[in-house]
């Protein structure tokens, strides 16, 4: 007797009872499973559009913000209890979905998920408003006497890249803070957790439920992109700069567009922590960093540039740096890759390989076995951007204050730097960099999880969609 494989279902359509779907099979063995995936058409998505709308007005417009709150909290906590339906489909099928490891998947299920509790989220729409209760009718005004209050999109679109798990359930959490009805376009490359966090609330709140949706289709079909676009308020957009640019040319023009492209970061180390302790505890924390997502997410960083003049040399601290990514192996191993991507590792440290042989100073540090992770100590300045998949360069720099001008033909694409320096070498490298583009600082080992209320690239995430509407003293 042949055993069917378990079904996950990756969307969530309320308004279309029992749509066409195809099936995607992962795994083997026992370990097999199979995600079933929507086959809309324009007429269906458009439906499914309309109907979000109308639940929108009915159910969310004059909930109390609070209340949305408590239901995106309770689905959160079923994320982190191991023993939860909606935890175990998420850890059992993400792995094999994505191609991370199991122990990433669980990091990062238990570090997003935290950040999707009530106490996180009041924090932020704190940051964001100052008082919540915009969200739910006109307060007063604290500059004025008069009154205002803050109105997210009737809808708002999001289109998902697939690179980082969770980044769009966070994105789905700060449109329903808005208020505003919700369809999420999952990516191919992880087209699951949106649709299980979605589940969840329908599960939490059938009302609210109502006005989430989320589902695929291939992306380029611009029958399909019109049919969620053109009643759009709002369009949320995570990916490459070819992605970003397509659906922003197939947005109303009296839509917000938000655009989140690639974007690359690094880390410097200041002499005055490059003693023996203090270097050791940056080189753990930069392992950690560039490790976590396996150097796929905007906030991973590329290279770490280390002043020269401290007790540890900046080659001295490639040396610890490769000491603790073998060791952030053993703890978080790497996902899968494809050949192409490990092609690129080998051929990378090929070419370090050469020019270590020459005699110029380059310094070669990889895993023994595979292509889990590659240290590459370069004295040579320039920014060069990372292969990905764990791969670093290490440089040198006279003096911090060199950095700015070394980075400064990447300003548009900068986005967090890591720092392990004293506060006032931090602050006056911040203030340069930030004035070239970067938008976030802060120390390694936090490199990859920023909190909730960090502004997105330099803009603040519920902010930039709201309209406000005043009543003047």
């Amino acid at each position: 007797m042949t055993v069917r494989a378990p079904v996950i279902d990756a969307f969530h359509l309320p308004a279309l009872e029992h749509p066409r779907a195809t099936t995607w099979s992962y795994g083997k063995g026992d370990d097999a499973f199979e995600v079933r995936i929507p086959r809309l058409s324009p007429a269906d998505l458009k439906r499914q559009v309309e109907a979000l709308v109308l639940a929108r007005d009915r159910h969310l417009a004059h909930r109390p913000v609070a209340e949305i709150v408590g239901v995106i909290d309770a689905v959160a906590a079923r994320l982190l209890d191991l023993g939860d339906p909606l935890r175990q489909a998420a850890e059992r099928a993400l792995p094999a979905v994505t191609a991370y490891s199991a122990p990433m998947i669980r990091l990062v299920l238990d570090r997003m998920a935290a950040d999707w509790r009530a106490p996180r989220l009041r924090e932020l729409l704190r940051a964001e408003f100052g008082d919540p209760r915009v969200l739910d009718g006109f307060r007063p005004a604290p500059r004025s006497n008069g009154l205002h209050a803050a109105f997210g999109p009737r809808l708002a679109v999001h289109v998902f890249s697939g690179n980082v798990p969770g980044v769009a359930v966070t994105s789905l959490v700060r449109s329903l803070l808005l208020k505003s009805a919700t369809l999420g376009k999952a990516a191919v490359g992880e087209p699951l957790l949106a649709a299980l966090f979605a589940r969840g609330v329908a599960e939490a709140d059938a009302e609210l439920g109502q006005c989430l949706a989320v589902t695929y289709w291939p992306g380029g079909d611009e029958a399909m992109e019109r049919a969620a676009l053109d009643a759009a308020d709002a369009v949320v957009v995570y990916g490459g700069a070819d992605a970003v640019a397509t659906i922003r040319s197939r947005t109303p023009v009296t839509a917000r567009f938000v655009g989140y492209g690639p974007k690359v970061s690094f880390g410097v180390v200041g002499r005055g922590f490059l003693g023996e302790n203090e270097a050791r505890e940056a080189a753990r924390g930069a392992a950690l960093d560039a490790s976590t997502f396996d150097q796929q997410g905007c906030v991973s960083p590329h290279l770490f540039y280390v002043e020269e003049g401290g007790p540890v040399s900046p080659d001295g601290w490639a040396a610890m740096l490769a000491e603790e990514m073998a060791a952030v192996e053993g703890e978080l191993p790497r996902g899968v890759l494809a050949p192409g991507e490990s092609s690129s590792i080998r051929q990378l440290r090929a070419e370090a390989e050469f020019a270590e042989a020459g005699g110029g100073g380059v310094r070669l540090h990889a895993s023994a076995e595979g292509t889990a992770w590659t240290v590459v100590f370069d004295p040579k300045p320039d920014f060069s951007a990372s292969c990905l998949n764990r791969v670093i360069r290490v440089k040198p720099v006279a003096s911090l204050a060199d950095v700015p001008a070394l980075v400064e033909r990447f300003g548009p694409v900068l986005q967090t730097v890591g720092v392990a320096a004293d506060e006032e070498s931090t602050r006056v490298l911040a203030e340069a960099l930030a004035r070239i583009g970067a938008s976030r600082f802060t120390s390694f080992g936090r490199m990859a999880w920023p909190p909730p209320w960090w502004h997105h690239d330099g803009r603040p995430p519920l902010r930039e969609l709201a309209r406000w509407a005043d009543i003047e003293g």
